[in-house]
């Protein structure tokens, strides 16, 4: 009753109106911050951003739906709608401290295993419904573990250490891929990193030790073979020379011979020409000669031998003595010794020819 009537009291006195028109603008003003407020967040909540080189996946209550969105500012329904950005680029994801027992019982560790790999955008839906946005996790860190551990089981320390260590990264990333192919079709794997894995000290000491000789061995070894290559080299390099010198004493060898075959031919051809010479004189004296005697054989006539003699007889300033010389001058006449006459001839004739 008290209360009624203060209220209606405060409802007729003025300055209790203004007090209520001020309460009734605080509340008015309060509700609609609040329904701002609510609206921002409703808003920021709707919208958001996808970075390039990513794809947005989509929840509401728990499940996946199946739209998907590319970079780019986008809106959902906020509150019960929540996306998670999956990157389709070149990531690398590193599986750390990998554990693994070798065939012998050696326990070695792997400290980071790189495995750089790309998920196809057209395939983001597919691999996060099966394995979640966190697909990683069950594709490549749980399947490296298991490969590098059926890997080391099968063979020993020193394969694994040394032996077949550069074929690690390579057989771990077939072996990834072809599980990937067969599972998650779309995510590739563009390379595999292994470093060396950890080994007890002791072991350790000696493969180092081993390796230290190892080195010495190699260098040794290579050390022989440039001592053997300058050896070769040196033994080349005389072969060389002597075949130089063998090769230039053959041309030279070759030049003598040809200048004696040159002086032979030379002698050959000189003889030949001395030869048709002596040759042309002989035929040309013996033409002569016989033309001479033909010539002779025509000029002595008796008459002309009869005048012959008597031209000598004239010109010869020698006294001759004896029976014949009377008979000289005589005729002998048909009926004369013919054995006379020719002698007498054949003296005159001697005396023609020695005259000429």
């Amino acid at each position: 009753m008290i209360r009624h009537r203060w209220k209606a009291w405060c409802l007729y006195r003025p300055s209790g109106r203004k007090e209520l028109q001020y309460i009734l603008r605080m509340t008015l003003g309060a509700v609609a911050s609040v329904i701002l407020a609510i609206g921002g967040a409703a808003v920021f909540s709707a919208l958001h951003k996808i970075e390039e080189g990513h794809v947005g996946v989509y929840y509401r209550g728990g499940a996946l739906l199946t739209t998907t969105s590319g970079p780019g500012f986008h809106l959902m329904l906020p509150f019960i709608t929540t996306f998670k950005s999956v990157q389709t680029t070149l990531q690398t994801d590193e599986v750390k401290n990998v554990p693994c027992g070798t065939s012998g019982g050696v326990m070695i560790y792997f400290d980071r295993i790189e495995v750089v790999n790309y998920l196809v955008p057209s395939a983001v839906y597919g691999i996060v419904r099966n394995f979640t946005a966190d697909y990683d996790k069950a594709l490549i860190f749980n399947k490296v573990h298991h490969e590098l551990n059926q890997f080391c089981s099968v063979h020993t320390l020193q394969e694994v250490y040394i032996g077949l260590f550069d074929q690690i990264d390579e057989n771990l990333k077939l072996t990834l891929q072809e599980d990937l192919t067969s599972m998650a079709p779309g995510l590739l794997i563009q390379a595999v990193r292994v470093t060396k894995p950890n080994i007890p000290e002791s072991i350790r000491r000696n493969y180092e030790l081993m390796e230290s000789e190892r080195t010495k061995l190699l260098i040794a070894a290579q050390t022989q073979k440039v001592v053997e290559k300058e050896a070769e080299t040196e033994r080349k390099k005389a072969v060389i020379e002597a075949e130089k010198v063998a090769q230039v004493a053959e041309i030279k060898f070759g030049q003598k011979v040809m200048e004696k075959e040159t002086e032979k031919r030379i002698s050959e051809i000189e003889d030949g020409a001395f030869l048709a010479r002596q040759k042309a004189k002989a035929d040309a004296d013996f033409y002569t000669s016989q033309r001479a005697a033909e010539a002779n054989k025509l000029k002595l006539t008796p008459e002309y031998l009869q005048l012959m003699k008597f031209k000598a007889i004239a010109t010869n300033s020698k006294i001759y003595f004896g029976s014949e010389i009377p008979h000289m001058f005589m005729d002998s006449g048909p009926g004369s010794s013919s054995s006379a006459a020719s002698k007498a001839i054949d003296a005159l004739s001697e005396g023609i020819l020695d005259l000429e």
